[in-house]
């Protein structure tokens, strides 16, 4: 399950198509963009909403997938996720930094706005990653729009690459942000490894459904007792109180 909380279709589907290069054959992808919420999430309070968008997603339709991809950077609702549902749960900016661990000993990130830069940080954070972290470069320059983001900051970003590298001292630099899906295969001059998030949150997803995990039935992430709510969707309420 390719679940985008953000609510483009156009960016589900670019998305979709930098995902299916990296899929393995046999598998199948199966995108979903939010029918509520925010065009685009850039800031942590619009994260807030979108991971109850994230649960309620999963849970209409968790019986149709084997594992699930939040098409999101920042990963709303993602540990919220792997606490309520048996099944792997993969997000874009966890599954980026886990593969810029693989390829060097410091990541860098670059993005297209600097209004995302406080919630990268974080997301380092939760990760544990500080010390491995170089920090995010961001343009002083604006843009149009998220749809075409790539071809406006396109020689913009690819400075800031240099800069993460050279000034930063990063090995690997993680192009942030699910409109940049796709752009790290279009840098052919990078001076470092580049990782695409949503490459990496697919491959690792196939990856997590091969290893068979099994639901946690203790510690933090064991799924919590069963509980009644009040004005929730009809699915996310059966998970909730354990009658799906």
């Amino acid at each position: 399950m390719l679940l985008n909380p953000n609510m483009t279709v156009g960016m589900t589907e670019s998305m979709a198509h930098v995902a299916k290069g990296v899929l393995s054959p046999g598998s199948t992808l199966l995108p979903f963009t939010a029918e509520s919420g925010f065009p685009y999430i850039s800031s942590r309070a619009e994260a807030q909403v979108a991971g109850a968008i994230v649960l309620d997603m999963i849970a209409q339709h968790r019986n149709k997938v084997d594992a699930v991809v939040i098409a999101a950077f920042g990963d709303p609702g993602l540990l919220a996720a792997r606490e309520l549902f048996d099944l792997p749960v993969v997000g874009m900016a966890e599954a980026a930094m886990v593969s810029a661990l693989l390829m060097g000993q410091r990541f860098s990130f670059v993005t297209f706005s600097r209004h995302m830069q406080p919630w990268y940080e974080q997301s380092v954070a939760q990760a544990g990653l500080q010390s491995r972290f170089a920090g995010v470069r961001t343009p002083e320059v604006g843009f149009q729009s998220v749809a075409t983001v790539q071809e406006e900051l396109f020689d913009v970003l690819r400075v800031l690459v240099q800069k993460a590298v050279v000034e930063d001292g990063a090995d690997v630099v993680i192009l942030g942000g699910a409109p940049l899906a796709g752009l790290a295969q279009r840098y052919t001059d990078a001076p470092a490894a580049l990782v695409d998030p949503i490459s990496a949150a697919v491959t690792q997803a196939e990856a997590m459904f091969r290893l068979e995990p099994r639901g946690a039935h203790a510690g933090s992430f064991a799924r919590p007792p069963a509980k009644q709510s009040v004005g929730q969707p009809i699915a996310l309420s059966a998970r909730f109180n354990h009658t799906d």
